[in-house]
């Protein structure tokens, strides 16, 4: 193996952006975050590093080959290229784990025995014996995913999921993996707080997985210490002199933190919870350090120490506790945090956020993560006189119409919710004037918080302004109690008919940016600043067909605003990119978006220029994919001084098709709801009306928001 190897570090969903940052403090090269997980480069003293080190990895992974799977015929060839002796002693022990996705093979198990009978083969047909299976722990585990057809062999270095930390003996009901707990304790900047003396007070601690995960983090151990098998451990590329140094330094920093280890307490009302909590915490090597101890949340009293952190996992109804009952529950953790924790911090972690407004607290921040597939929230609370709910206006409170409005408004969000997680998208259309009583587009954007951004379409004319404001009033008030968000996350908006230019015009100075991912690429979005984020959300789809379309290709973005199509090319393989708008902060902003997916500002060019004037004098340039979204009027030195879509799309389309290398494809789109394409002045150019397939889901209650046209050269 070479000085310098690629490694793949697996996590739960959610933990990506975590674990980028702890694997560069553990000396991690081009650490790269992907979807559930993160890879990265080192030496093999890296990667062992990770194994006992990282809080958040499931595990760690060595690709040592790729190739094509379309068959188990083929997985099973692909899998005999590989040189198994280097890896394992013919007489070891070994195991498959297999992983499919969007492949011809679809039978996991199946292509599991297909890669331990090559490995099985290979052995006996050159050693004449051949390794035994051992799926606990094997001394070498081999991972294989296997993707649209295309098989990633690994070798797994940690053996075993590293959230087993090797000291859990009991548990109870539904148990924390520790990984999580840790993100929850970092999302909580537990560390920081236990680094300046704070205590830390789990009152549903269950078997103590939330206060030995802290326990950990506060005095420096290394997570993995207690555990007495890895992967590596019986693999023939193991370097046992590398990990004894590490392990040596790992007890060495037990032994420092231990000193420094600030109170740490677990509370559970039920009696075997509490006992599980124990013997954990001794197996741990914690007794004496962690105090556990039966109590309910009723006998709660105030701490010995004036500042702390409060952090609980209540049950929030998908496998424990009778829905009916959980409201009084999370009342009564509202009521135990007020009287016991003032001035404390608090983080409670729940896959049922509603349940979370019956505490009486008001949460200033929130994280998203995810217990397997469920997905949670983490809510943080400044437990402050200023902060407690003592009456707040309600949807019947604001008005008789708004219940009729936030009854909508929650069926939206449930249906839209669910659909937003299954296909991976984090901003999304909540409402749009479902009820033409109330004209308002809602639009959710999931960041470090949830934000909220609230457009209302201007009224008619012979609406009552009076009834136009009390309903405005009304649905501003039940917004965030649905959406679950303090008041400060919504941003509101009038959206009049549109001025000629005014989606650009500044209509703020704040400055302040959020990130925000869509798929694989990642944004930021403004919500004060503009009339529109930086983020078309109604292109969504059609940005993952430009994706899809760019490899190797030639791209071209024409009034590329912040960029996003662009990104979305680049992030799809484009071989090259060109970004061409007249505004130098839509091509900051885009600069920035480059810059946040990683991306390399060789070839990808950003071009501030008049687009009509840019055509015109770059007529021999070739591009195979261009996307062309004008706006529907705009000023310009060209075409009378001013660019109007309807009037000028046959010039703006044909000179831009002329820059389309032979096969090439243009994808033009534009806003005006009322725009006609002109076809019969566009001869030679073979045109396809995509519309429908370019407005997502979320949009569909509104199909005249964009119209979309797939052209290119008519062939000979």
């Amino acid at each position: 193996m070479s000085a310098l190897s690629r490694f793949f570090a697996p996590c739960a969903k959610g933990l990506e952006g975590l674990l980028v940052e702890e694997l560069r403090a553990l000396g991690a090269a081009d650490v790269r975050e992907t979807r559930a997980g993160v890879a990265f480069a080192g030496p093999l003293a890296t990667a062992y590093r990770a194994c006992l080190w990282s809080r958040l990895a499931s595990r760690i992974l060595l690709p040592i080959t790729g190739f094509d799977a379309p068959s188990p015929e083929a997985l099973y060839e692909g899998v005999l290229t590989v040189d198994w002796n280097e890896h394992l002693r013919p007489e070891g022990t070994l195991a498959v784990d297999l992983n499919v996705s969007d492949s011809a093979i679809t039978h996991s198990r199946y292509a599991a025995l297909k890669v331990k009978d090559a490995m099985v083969d290979q052995f006996r047909a050159r050693f004449g014996v051949r390794p035994s299976v051992d799926t606990a722990r094997p001394d070498l585990r081999v991972n294989v995913y296997l993707h649209r057809d295309a098989a990633t062999v690994s070798v797994d270095l940690a053996g075993e999921a590293l959230h087993r930390r090797g000291h859990r003996a009991e548990g109870v009901a539904a148990p924390l993996k520790e990984n999580l707990a840790a993100a929850i304790l970092l999302r909580a900047r537990w560390p920081e707080l236990a680094a300046r003396g704070d205590a830390l007070v789990d009152p549903m601690c269950g078997s103590g997985t939330l206060p030995i995960e802290a326990a950990l983090l506060a005095a420096d151990i290394a997570p993995g210490l207690a555990r007495d098998y890895f992967g590596f451990l019986g693999w023939r590329g193991h370097d046992p002199d590398v990990w004894r140094a590490l392990l040596d330094e790992a007890r060495e920093r037990r032994a420092a933190g231990l000193e420094r280890l600030p109170p740490i307490r677990g509370y559970d009302h039920d009696a075997a919870a509490v006992k599980a909590a124990r013997i954990n915490v001794t197996r741990a090597g914690l007794t004496g350090r962690i105090e556990i101890e039966r109590r309910s949340l009723a006998d709660c009293r105030a701490e010995t120490v004036s500042t702390g952190l409060v952090v609980a996992n209540p049950p929030y109804g998908e496998r424990l506790g009778d829905l009916r009952e959980l409201p009084a529950l999370y009342a009564e953790l509202g009521d135990a945090l007020k009287r016991c924790y003032g001035g404390w911090a608090a983080a409670v972690f729940t896959g049922n956020p509603d349940l979370g407004k019956h505490m009486g607290l008001r949460a200033h921040r929130m994280h998203t993560l995810w217990n397997g597939a469920i997905e949670c929230r983490l809510l943080h609370f400044d437990i402050r006189d200023e902060r407690f709910v003592r009456g707040r206006e309600t949807a019947a409170e604001a008005g008789a119409g708004a219940d009729m409005f936030a009854n909508r408004l929650r069926k939206d969000l449930r249906h839209f919710g669910r659909w937003a997680r299954r296909q991976d998208i984090g901003c999304y259309r909540v409402y749009d004037a479902d009820l033409h009583e109330y004209n308002l587009a809602i639009d959710v954007y999931e960041s470090d918080r949830r934000y909220v951004h609230v457009q209302e379409y201007a009224p008619p004319l012979t609406l009552d302004p009076r009834k136009a404001e009390r309903r405005l009033k009304e649905a501003l008030a039940v917004i965030p109690e649905v959406l679950a968000i303090e008041p400060a996350q919504m941003f509101f908006k009038v959206r009049e008919r549109q001025r000629r230019g005014s989606q650009y015009e500044k209509q703020a100075e704040s400055g302040e940016f959020h990130e925000v991912r869509e798929g694989p690429c990642r944004f930021l979005v403004n919500f004060t600043d503009y009339l529109d984020t930086g983020l078309f959300l109604d292109h969504r789809a059609t940005r993952e067909m430009l994706r899809g379309l760019a490899a190797g290709k030639r791209f071209l973005n024409l009034f590329g605003y912040t960029g996003t199509a662009t990104v979305h090319a680049a992030i799809g393989g484009a071989a090259a990119t060109t970004t061409v708008d007249m505004s130098r902060t839509y091509l900051d902003w885009a600069r920035r978006n480059f810059d946040l997916n990683g991306l390399a500002r060789g070839p990808h060019e950003l071009v501030q220029a008049d687009v009509l004037g840019w055509l015109e004098t770059n007529r021999d340039r070739r591009y195979d994919l261009v996307f062309l979204d004008p706006p529907t009027f705009s000023r310009s030195k060209r075409m009378e001084g001013t660019l109007d879509v309807q009037r000028d799309h046959v010039p703006l389309l044909r000179d831009t098709a002329r820059l389309l290398a032979p096969g090439g494809l243009l994808v033009f789109s534009t806003n005006l709801r009322r725009f006609k394409l002109d076809r019969d002045a566009l001869s030679g150019l073979e045109i396809e009306d995509i519309t429908r397939r370019t407005i997502p889901k979320d949009f569909e209650r509104n199909p005249r928001i964009h119209h979309c046209f797939l052209l290119r050269r008519a062939s000979a």
